[in-house]
């Protein structure tokens, strides 16, 4: 018997031996020495973008790790990013499997999650054509321009008490009304405190938190309810789903025949009386879900990014408050179809998006098969990582890239590969037009009808905030803002 074990163990050890021989070695990107089970966790520091970027500038811009039992492909260069999506678009289409999308995105039924396919296709129709057009967008106009005034009422009331206001709260605010009304038509609340309540509400659901977790790398945590994280996200799911199911229930039953500008369920309750089987609730929960959660957050810490800067940057602010007063004046406030003429105010939110873009990575992606990038072998199954910061802040790709410069963005109407806050590819955010448009009009009204001042110092604390999902700053903008005299008349029309 102990022969016959020697003889197994022998014949073993001669199979693994030509295997290892003959296995080919795999064209892998470069990769800093990993630790047994971790794999490259031990090289991680808060906050993620910059201590990827750092390894990135070392190894460069093609970038293998491996994170627990998770490959890992981190890109943070133009030429990688565009390889990526168009020539391995179709293979980098799908999202990875994790805790947070199985339980919180209702099975893939919405366009930001579901795998790449027919039921990705049909969702893609229906968000991008039916509700993210241009034409869409344009619909709302109405809803951005009415919620904006609510927000330069509010500002005006504030200036008559000393004028201090607390501009994060103001613009997460604004953005959490303006999408409660284009997803459900839910109605203006009217009173401060009725609206500091429907906003705290829909912050503790909405707000996003990351969609990868500890459990993602390390599966055996999941056994063992590490830190209730799987529990935490199923409590968090049951309140959503209530939320969501009693907005879709309550828009059921008052929705009438003939809606000139029907809100995103409306549509899709109306889509769903011609294919029931397709356009189920879960198919609707999850794409208000989907708005709700990338539309509001990103939304508002990017008008707060745009308004620290100005003031940080004075002369800039001025330029913008001269095109507007040169192209809108003082007779009527700045709408929706000003937008296009101020360019000037298009240049410095796009470089607020280069300096601080909303999300620092893009949503992940994983290869459905095996493919190269950068000459580089990436097997399938492997997470695909775009470190947008890196890229945004890269001295080799833009000049002098940590100084507020909004002129660079001057005659440019596209920037590709190198400027990334909305993504690229199949998979891209639809609803960049959308938040731009809100963005624009926020700030462009704002810097209309006030002036602005920071409180206390000279500049103001630009420090990034951690453990976010969104890029958004640690100390909330607090200043101060008074009517600008020829606009008097105008702000108490509010």
């Amino acid at each position: 018997m102990e022969n016959l074990y020697l003889y197994f163990c022998f014949v073993f050890f001669i199979f693994l031996t030509i295997k290892l021989l003959t296995r080919r070695k795999r064209n892998s990107p470069p990769s800093p020495l990993s630790l047994p089970f971790i794999g490259h966790f031990h090289l991680l520091k808060i906050p993620l973008y910059k201590s990827l970027a750092t390894l990135s500038s070392k190894y460069g811009p093609i970038l293998y790790l491996k994170l627990g039992s998770m490959r890992v492909l981190v890109v943070s260069s133009p030429s990688a990013v565009e390889e990526c999506f168009s020539t391995n678009d179709m293979i980098f289409a799908n999202r990875p499997p994790t805790m947070a999308g199985d339980i919180l995105m209702y099975d893939g039924r919405s366009y930001v999650w579901a795998p790449h396919g027919p039921l990705w296709r049909n969702l893609r129709r229906v968000t991008v054509v039916e509700m993210l057009s241009s034409t869409s967008v344009q619909k709302f106009s109405s809803i951005r321009e009415d919620e904006v005034g609510h927000l330069v009422r509010h500002l005006f009331e504030a200036s008559a008490g000393g004028g201090k206001v607390d501009l994060k709260y103001l613009f997460g605010l604004l953005t959490t009304k303006v999408m409660l009304r284009v997803v459900g038509e839910a109605a203006a609340a009217s009173d401060k405190e009725e609206e500091k309540m429907v906003f705290h509400e829909f912050k503790s659901l909405f707000f996003p938190s990351s969609v990868m977790n500890m459990c993602d790398f390390f599966p055996v945590l999941k056994w063992i309810g590490f830190q209730g994280i799987e529990k935490g996200l199923k409590e968090m799911h049951r309140r959503r789903d209530e939320y969501l199911q009693k907005l879709v229930n309550g828009i059921r039953l008052n929705t009438t025949l003939a809606i000139p500008n029907p809100s995103f369920i409306q549509k899709l309750l109306s889509f769903q009386e011609q294919d029931p089987q397709f356009f189920s609730d879960q198919v609707i929960k999850g794409t208000a879900q989907m708005m709700f959660v990338a539309g509001t957050e990103t939304t508002s810490a990017t008008l707060e990014w745009a308004m620290s800067l100005l003031l940080n940057h004075p002369k800039a602010l001025e330029k913008v408050r001269a095109e507007i007063d040169s192209h809108v004046g003082y007779n009527h406030p700045l709408n929706d179809s000003d937008l296009a003429n101020l360019p000037y105010l298009r240049c410095v939110v796009n470089e607020t998006l280069r300096l601080y873009p909303p999300g620092p990575f893009l949503m992940p992606h994983y290869s459905s098969e095996d493919c190269t990038v950068g000459g580089y072998e990436v097997p399938k199954g492997t997470l695909l990582i775009v470190n947008v910061w890196a890229i945004h802040n890269d001295p080799s790709i833009w000049d002098e890239p940590t100084k507020f410069k909004p002129e660079r963005f001057e005659g440019i109407s596209k920037e590709g590969s190198k400027f990334l806050p909305f993504g690229l590819g199949r998979r891209a955010c639809p609803g960049a037009t959308m938040g731009l448009r809100l963005v624009l009009l926020a700030l462009g009204a704002a810097i209309q009808c006030f002036h602005w001042e920071n409180v206390g110092s000279d500049t103001v604390d630009m420090t990034p905030g951690t453990g976010q999902a969104a890029l958004s700053k640690d100390i909330p903008l607090e200043v101060l803002c008074s009517p600008r005299p020829d606009l008097t008349k105008l702000l108490s029309q509010f």
